[in-house]
């Protein structure tokens, strides 16, 4: 059995390195309307070794998250394209969702994109903006459920 100190000290490392890698998602997203490979690739690699000793997700858990956290953006992004012609989703964010995968686990993923796809069309609407970043919104949703599924 872990304690309390364990648990604690893990919370704090694994949200130091979330926080800075999502972070600097947000910043090259809003500006460049990409996210970076070494930052999303990064936090799935880290989530999924992270996944053998966090109190949030199993490794299986973790594995299962990543893929269908990939899969679902990377084909949603390529029927929006065959069908408009326009990128709408990118791999970057295909990507994003996988690392979310990796360190939450599937079940989690659904509120994260709802939470996400809510608050960014929130904001477009109310901006007037016809082209947003979506990883900052991603970023913003799985940082949210991170801190609450670490408090639990």
């Amino acid at each position: 059995m872990e304690s309390l100190s364990q648990v604690l000290s893990f919370a704090w490392r694994a949200s130091t390195i979330l926080a800075l890698m999502l972070g600097w998602i947000c910043v090259v997203d809003i500006r460049h309307f990409r996210i970076p490979d070494a930052a999303s690739l990064g936090l799935m690699m880290s989530g999924l070794a992270l996944s053998f000793v966090s109190p949030v997700v199993t490794p299986g858990a973790a594995v299962l998250g990543a893929a269908v956290g990939y899969v679902a953006f990377a084909g949603l992004g390529t029927a929006f394209f065959r069908h408009t012609g326009q990128d709408g989703l990118g791999l970057g964010d295909a990507k994003l969702l996988a690392a979310a995968g990796a360190w939450l686990g599937l079940q989690d993923l659904p509120v994260l994109v709802g939470v996400a796809a809510i608050s960014a069309l929130t904001f477009a609407l109310a901006t007037r903006q016809r082209k947003i970043a979506f990883g900052p919104w991603l970023s913003g949703a799985f940082w949210v459920i991170w801190v609450v599924r670490i408090s639990a």
